[in-house]
């Protein structure tokens, strides 16, 4: 059997080689994404070793909120006092402070240095044997004007020494002149980001915090090892800072770092389950369509003594080869494609460290797993089939599927419906991967029940889209006509050809639906609920990068300002929850002027007599935990300090500003340790000329705080959509293998319908039919074929997309948008799919030797 297995697979190669690859795509991004995280969780875990291997023992301030929470707007509590203490420590032979926090460098006209989507650290020079860096050109930094800077950052802004860069802090900006250029760790840079290297002092007050550090470095005495000097630090320091080891410290950075990087797989493994998805719809639809072909071969198998189980296990050993072979295909795409997708992530400003690809053996074992385990479960319905048909019966010209359609639709029901409650329990819940998967099982189930309930919705709907389709092509001649009838004599397989472009387009259709609204509501938001005149921000668009407080006074002296308000960001662990909530630091008289609030309970008159032990909490938040007007709040706070709030009102927090606690700024400043502003609010004074303003505004920004920028609500809405419009690339350029794979799909189809049609085919060269016009038929079968597919995706799509507003969204006031423009290019993409798809196949059907096609069985 084992034989006969194999030389069937031989004969059919193309057939074996088209599903094969249809399954290695999938598990290549699959693959992929395993090599680039791993690639980059290796490289992160060699700079932190490097960079901590001269450290017998470190200390930072205590991640009181959890691993990794350390946002450098929060004060800290290492003082220059602290630093003494560990030096006196006994067996410390050295200890010295360090300065590194998020900042920004520009160039002397203003021009940013490093990348979008890379942040910018400034960081004091230190001491041997604690130094990290070291120099590639010149030196390190000696005076307060000098600064040396990494070889990436260099190399991307053409820096040369003697050149000038404005490096900004929370302090003014200030020009200092390169003498160096360092690399970090021995790498180019600290895993893409940029580093301007000062000395101790001007580090300290650039980052507005003299007398200050954000860790201290320790060197141990010869005989003292480092957990002994560890636990005599611990000893004397208090609880507000963390004491380990330089390997402790390096291995807590390291996991820290893979936490926060763990969405990055996630969010590609999600693309990677589509396509694998989409492969498994491919071989379902190829086993059945060889089963039924090969019908006839299995009756006289079983006629000349092979068992049930001897067909079913020929049938099951085909999958087990495929799925090897796409297994292993996949893998070496994977190796191929982390490459590329590093590549990808890099055009849209995310470089990342990658010294070297690595391939652990879980990458290996699960490519291959989930090779053979997708191939197998996918045949496994034609496998059953197989053996469901009578010796007899199966010898007769025209059985197939019809004894087996009634088995196994309850079955395919229940499943339905558990997937289908899954999809919209995981949209409720923002579970993206559930919400997919759900869909996606739902739609396989349907599936499932229409075959073995008889097709009839399905089928008339199919047929009805095909006359619709098809209706351009037959006007154009008979071959159109002859394709359209092809499409519509087996709609069952029409639509299961379609349905793995259908999974493809409905995912990028319900993508560019939400995207739209997203747009939509961020307009609607920013034009309702903004009052005021300018927005004051970041220009690096960082969550880690803010403003000083001192650039409110300078505001507010601008002529023709009429209010500033200061807003703040930050977070804390409510006593009745284990994760961190989002905290909103407000001026509340000057906030309540340029924002406007929506109350659930309560008014502006709530926020603006808002007192420092109370807080106004949204909606949501309120209705998860049962909180109203009243209800008391303990929350854990950054600086290890636990305050007591009392709700003072619910808001509806339709434009996601507000923070599920919003408190006063004194507060925040008192207890939270907020150092920093994220945004700052600018109202005009009545009868100011707002051009002019803005023009003072912009010379005071670009003279002291050219890190900052002023928008109109216009302008902040439009470069929020654009935020939008590169993540919807980044979903668009994923989404495209799922669309890429379900082109193998209809190859597939089409090339085993020549094979079905082989006689018919001859026929029609045999009456006339030339070459030219059989390659013309089968194109515009599989154009039909894909446009099917297209119309059911979109369909899919738009009402995904309202699901996942009406459930999801339901608390933000999502609007709801619909981009016609890219929904009818969607089609012109499946019509171009269709077309790209029928090459092979329309070629194999014009060279078919027309004396050998008549005499084909």
């Amino acid at each position: 059997m084992l034989r006969l297995v194999w030389r069937g697979m031989v004969e059919r190669k193309v057939r074996v080689i088209l599903t094969a690859v249809a399954v290695a795509l999938g598990v290549a991004l699959m693959a992929g994404t395993y090599i680039l995280t791993d690639t980059i969780n290796r490289s992160f875990a060699e700079i932190f070793q490097t960079a901590n291997q001269g450290n017998a023992v470190v200390v930072t301030p205590q991640e009181t909120l959890g691993r990794g929470f350390r946002d450098r707007s929060q004060s800290t509590p290492i003082d220059e006092a602290m630093v003494r203490t560990v030096a006196a420590v006994d067996g410390v032979s050295k200890a010295s402070g360090v300065t590194f926090v998020s900042g920004s460098f520009l160039s002397t006209s203003g021009e940013k240095l490093t990348t979008g989507g890379a942040p910018a650290f400034i960081s004091s020079v230190q001491p041997k044997p604690f130094n990290a860096y070291s120099p590639v050109k010149g030196g390190f930094p000696t005076r307060a004007d000098q600064v040396a800077v990494d070889e990436s950052t260099a190399n991307r802004a053409n820096l040369k020494l003697g050149e000038h860069i404005v490096v900004v802090g929370t302090a003014p900006a200030k020009q200092y002149t390169i003498v160096g250029v360092v690399h970090y760790a021995g790498g180019e840079s600290f895993g893409g980001a940029g580093v301007a290297l000062l000395t101790a002092t001007e580090a300290q007050r650039v980052a507005g915090q003299v007398g200050h550090f954000n860790q201290i470095d320790v060197a141990a005495t010869s005989g003292v090892t480092p957990k002994e000097l560890r636990d005599r630090i611990k000893a004397l320091l208090p609880s507000t800072v963390a004491v380990r080891t330089g390997a402790e410290q390096a291995s807590n950075e390291t996991q820290t770092l893979e936490e926060n990087l763990g969405f990055l797989q996630t969010f590609l493994l999600i693309f990677a389950y589509v396509a694998l998805l989409v492969g498994a719809f491919i071989i379902f639809n190829t086993f059945s369509i060889t089963v039924a072909q090969r019908t006839r071969e299995f009756g006289l198998l079983r006629t000349l003594g092979a068992s049930r189980g001897q067909v079913m296990r020929s049938v099951i050993l085909e999958g087990l080869f495929l799925g090897i072979l796409g297994g292993l295909l996949g893998l070496l795409g994977g190796i191929l494609l982390a490459p590329g997708l590093d590549g990808l992530f890099k055009a849209v400003g995310a470089d990342l460290p990658n010294n070297g690809t690595v391939l652990e053996t879980r990458t290996i074992v699960v490519s291959l797993a989930v090779g053979i385990g997708i191939t197998l479960i996918a045949g496994l319905v034609p496998a059953i089939r197989s053996t469901s048909i009578s010796p007899l019966a199966a010898m007769r010209e025209g059985s197939g599927e019809s004894e087996v359609r009634k088995r196994g639709w309850k079955v395919a029901a229940a499943i339905g419906v558990l997937a289908l409650l899954e999809f919209l329990t995981s949209v409720q819940h923002g579970r993206v991967p559930g919400a997919i998967i759900g869909a996606v099982v739902a739609l396989v189930a349907a599936r499932w029940i229409w075959i073995a309930r008889g097709h009839k919705p399905s089928y008339r709907i199919t047929r009805g889209l095909a006359h619709i389709i098809g209706a351009p092509a037959a006007r154009r001649g008979i071959t159109g006509r002859l394709a359209m009838e092809n499409s519509i004599r087996q709609p069952g397989r029409t639509l299961t050809t379609a349905a793995a472009l259908t999974i493809g387009i409905a995912l990028v259709a319900m993508v560019a639906v939400l995207a739209d609204g997203t747009k939509a509501t961020i307009n609607q938001s920013v034009n309702s609920s903004f009052a005021g005149n300018l927005i004051i921000r970041n220009s690096s668009g960082a969550r880690s990068a803010g403003l000083p407080p001192e650039i409110v006074p300078q505001l507010k002296s601008v002529d023709g300002v009429s209010s500033v308000t200061a807003i703040g960001s930050t977070e804390a662990r409510p006593s009745f929850q284990s994760e961190n909530a989002s905290v909103l630091a407000v001026e509340p008289q000057s906030f309540v002027a340029a924002y406007h609030v929506d109350w659930h309970e309560g008014s502006n008159a709530v926020l603006r007599d808002l007192g420092e032990t109370q807080t106004v909490v949204t909606h949501s938040f309120a209705k998860s935990h049962n909180l109203k007007t009243g209800s008391p709040i303990t929350a854990l706070t950054p600086t290890g300090e636990h305050v007591h709030l009392t709700v003072a009102g619910v808001a509806e927090d339709n434009s996601h500003l507000l923070g599920e606690l919003t408190i006063s700024r004194a507060l925040a400043v008192r207890s939270f340790g907020l150092r920093e502003l994220s945004i700052a609010f600018v109202t005009y004074a009545s009868g100011a000329s707002g051009g002019e303003v803005k023009q003072r505004i912009d010379a005071l920004l670009r003279q002291s705080y050219p890190q900052a920028q002023s928008q109109t609500a216009s302008q902040f809405a439009e470069e929020q959509s654009e935020q939008v419009n590169t993540l919807l690339t980044l979903i668009y350029v994923l989404l495209a293998l799922s669309v890429i794979v379900s082109l193998f799909g209809i190859v597939n189809t089409l090339v085993l319908s020549i094979y079905e049609r082989t006689r018919e085919l001859g026929m029609l060269r045999a009456i006339g039919t030339s070459r030219r016009q059989v390659r013309q038929m089968i194109r515009y079968e599989s154009v039909i074929t894909a446009l099917i597919g297209g119309v059911f995706g979109i369909v899919i799509g738009v009402v995904g997309a309202f699901l996942v507003a009406t459930f999801a969204l339901e608390e933000s006031e999502f609007v709801q948008s619909y981009p016609i423009g890219t929904l009818a290019i969607l089609l012109v993409v499946a019509a171009l799919a269709g077309i790209l798809a029928a090459q092979l196949p329309a070629r194999r059907a014009a060279n078919l030797d027309m004396l050998n096609a008549l005499a084909s069985e």
